[in-house]
């Protein structure tokens, strides 16, 4: 989740509604190009769809945390939404259309994912330090987590789960003031024994599992580096190294994504593009939405169809809250899916 400029996430909890007029489903106004393709270590991604325009009310839009359900439709959190606008949205990539699936007049949800345990979709609450989750359909809102983490409430980001349902969270705790003081926590899969697993980060943003669920790899926005944190066998600060340095000058490192193959989606904050990696740090290709395209600062986060290439990139800026597509490296997985 980029920082937001000027306006703090807990303010926007505190927003009149907005009348939403309607979710575009037009491509990008630079129009759509040919079949997404990969040449010397490029991947053009190209327009799908436009979600979101900014919002009067808080000046910007931002989506985040797409995930594919087993109805094949993609769900998108818009970061900024107002009270009364769509919050969380539900795509249909078969038809283009988008409609509105929950929102509220409290929550800045900047991540979503379906629990293996419950099937429920779980939301990190940025604004609150919070997790919440909704039946699939947008209904029955709970919190699954509230309060503070060895004395200090979170500031989760993302959010990944283990094959058991246990939750794992990206605490951005510290961003706001510029201290190192990021943490992952681990939540039982009932929303107890939060435990910190690691901290002293710099403002941890994206975290994914690797192929095998034995351990994490985590973005540290403020650091532009990948870590990873063994939580198999030798779980804890102590395990934890810095994988990979990402070379993103202006941009920095925002959510992450792994393939079927293990290659990591590394979203960028500051510019429309990804960086993608192999397990050992290789710089396999970057993502790049066509530099005609205007208005568009950041990609956040991708989802790449569950045993397909087809990857869907969440692009925002002045110009509004896009989908873009592209051919991922290898097919998706639950790890290329939310979060």
């Amino acid at each position: 989740m980029r920082r937001l400029r000027n306006r703090s996430l807990a303010a926007l909890a505190a927003l009149g509604a907005l009348a939403l007029t309607g979710c575009g489903t037009g491509t990008h106004p630079t129009g759509a190009g040919a079949a997404p393709t990969a040449t010397g270590g490029t991947i053009t991604a190209h327009p799908f769809m436009r979600l979101t325009p900014v919002h009067d009310e808080t000046g910007m839009t931002l989506l985040e945390g797409p995930v594919f359900g087993e109805d094949g439709k993609l769900t998108v959190v818009d970061v900024t939404a107002p009270a009364g606008a769509p919050k969380v949205l539900r795509v249909d990539v078969r038809k283009k259309t988008a409609r509105k699936l929950f929102t509220d007049a409290r929550g800045a949800y900047t991540s979503a994912q379906l629990s293996p345990y419950d099937g429920r979709l779980y939301l990190s609450d940025f604004a609150h330090g919070e997790i919440v989750s909704l039946a699939p359909g947008g209904g029955d809102r709970r919190t699954f987590f509230t309060g503070e983490v060895d004395g200090a409430r979170m500031r989760p980001d993302d959010i990944a789960f283990d094959r058991d349902g246990n939750l794992y969270v990206s605490d951005s705790l510290g961003l706001s003031e510029g201290e190192a003081r990021g943490r992952v926590v681990r939540l039982a899969r009932d929303g107890g024994n939060a435990a910190v697993l690691a901290d002293g980060l710099a403002a941890t943003n994206g975290i994914s599992f690797d192929v095998g669920y034995r351990g994490l790899w985590i973005s540290e926005l403020t650091e532009n580096r990948i870590s990873y944190l063994p939580v198999e066998k030798r779980p804890g600060a102590t395990g934890r190294h810095t994988a990979v340095r990402v070379d993103a000058g202006l941009a920095q490192t925002d959510s992450i994504a792994v393939d079927a193959d293990g290659n990591l989606y590394q979203a960028l904050h500051g510019r429309p593009a990804m960086a993608v990696y192999d397990k050992y740090g290789t710089h396999l290709a970057t993502v790049r939405v066509p530099a005609r395209a205007e208005g568009l600062e950041s990609a956040t986060n991708v989802a790449i169809t569950p045993g397909g290439t087809r990857a869907y990139m969440t692009v925002s800026g002045p110009a509004g809250g896009y989908l873009y597509t592209f051919d991922a490296l290898a097919a998706g997985i639950r790890q290329s899916n939310g979060g």
